[in-house]
């Protein structure tokens, strides 16, 4: 099919492109930007004025909740969720029912994706058999199945030896791992951010230095192996640091940031709402700042959503008999339009953090908008609002969002050239 967008800003944060004009595409690709090529009659026409067209958006941790944990969510609800939030490619994580650690259980994933087609979906695979952190998992072996990159979560390796063997090992093939650094003796337990909040609360405390301590550690371990390495989930201003000062001795190492902790802190669970509740926990002013700080210089060239939907009970018991996680993937472009309307950003570096950059740091062909690659765009107006929850996709409610009016509105998602959500 061939089709037209007309007259958008057309912002492209990987070739630097940001000006008024028009967008054909034919099979699946962008095949000009600006005048028609010679021949070309489009069948379709989106009358664009006054929208941003922008690279769709690559967000680098989606839980998906298939196979295994169906009453969560699925695969087709929570890829029409990440449509619905500007979403065009997105990595699901290994923590599924049974284990993302065989061959079988990615070309599920990958097969029922396909299927729904709202979304590109690329799976991480486990780095260790069961997430158990004592024997590693076929990694070649899921590899050859679609796997873009490995890790463990949060279930950290207790041995160091066998973590370092692991990275020898993806060293070895050119794997990129994912580390989530938290030092499981520091963390365990813990339900809040140690600090102020936490006491007056109450709460069992996970202090800043379960991140640092094992973050240390995983950098001197990348630096010995030389594997690809990619820290997702950073929370706190000394972590980041960490990856500052690695990235200038020259470590090829990249970092992501849940959303939610550029805009939200420890103060959050004053009213002991378990819908803040996540893990690894929100943590201080200064922590945010330091993210946000971060995210401005590039040391963090990823946001992602770290999506993760539960069923109405996970989110009713107290607060430390709940289950952590924040459904957001749906409201992705508008919670990040925020950091616009704050000043922090610009819209081209925002959208960068959004595509380009998310998108380099695991090599994922995706976060461009160019002629001759996949026309996997967003179409957004800036101008306008939306109410989180007015329409809710995801299977998973448990958003502290929802009602709340955010800057930006997705009116359109293409994967492939093809509509896949329409507001």
């Amino acid at each position: 099919m061939k089709l037209s967008i007309l007259g958008a800003r057309v912002i492209d944060p990987a070739s630097g492109l940001d000006q008024v004009t028009d967008i054909h595409i034919e099979a699946c690709k962008v095949v000009a930007l600006g005048a028609a090529p010679a021949g070309f009659v489009a069948v379709d026409t989106i009358d664009a004025k006054g929208l941003v067209a922008a690279p769709g958006l690559v967000d680098l941790n989606v839980a998906l909740r298939e196979p295994g944990y169906s009453r969560k969510g699925s695969i087709v609800s929570e890829t029409r969720a990440a449509a619905a939030g500007g979403v065009t490619s997105l990595c699901c994580p290994p923590k599924t029912k049974p284990v993302l650690d065989t061959s079988a259980v990615a070309e599920l994933i990958l097969d029922r994706a396909r299927e729904a087609g709202n979304t590109k979906v690329f799976p991480i695979g486990a780095l260790s058999k069961g997430l158990d952190g004592e024997q590693l998992a076929e990694l070649v072996a899921l590899r050859d199945a679609g796997c873009v990159a490995f890790g463990n979560g949060l279930e950290s390796f207790r041995n160091t030896r066998t973590l370092c063997r692991a990275l020898d090992y993806a060293a070895t093939f050119d794997l990129t791992v994912i580390f989530n650094s938290q030092d499981y003796d520091l963390a365990e337990g813990g339900l809040a951010h140690e600090g102020p909040t936490a006491s007056f609360l109450g709460l069992p405390g996970i202090p800043e230095s379960a991140e640092t301590v094992a973050l240390a550690r995983d950098l001197l371990l990348v630096e010995q192996t030389g594997v690809r390495a990619h820290f997702s989930q950073l929370t706190s201003a000394r972590g980041v640091e960490l990856i500052a000062q690695a990235q200038a001795r020259g470590l090829k190492v990249t970092a992501d940031v849940a959303l939610y902790q550029l805009i939200l802190t420890d103060e959050a669970l004053i009213g002991f709402s378990s819908l803040y509740h996540v893990q690894p926990p929100l943590r201080t002013r200064a922590d945010r700042e330091g993210l946000r700080a971060a995210v401005k210089s590039g040391v963090i060239s990823a946001i992602s959503s770290h999506h993760q939907p539960h069923e109405r009970d996970a989110k009713l018991a107290p607060f430390g008999a709940t289950e952590p996680g924040i459904s957001s993937v749906e409201l992705l472009l508008p919670l990040a339009m925020t950091l616009v309307e704050d000043g922090l950003l610009d819209l081209p570096t925002l959208l960068k953090r959004l595509s380009a950059g998310p998108a380099e740091a695991l090599r994922l062909p995706a976060g461009k908008l160019a002629v001759g690659g996949a026309a996997d765009i967003v179409l957004f107006d800036p101008a306008a609002s939306t109410v989180a929850g007015e329409t809710w996709l995801s299977k998973g409610e448990n958003c502290p969002f929802i009602g709340h009016s955010l800057p930006g509105v997705v009116r359109y998602t293409l994967v492939d050239g093809r509509i896949s959500h329409q507001a």
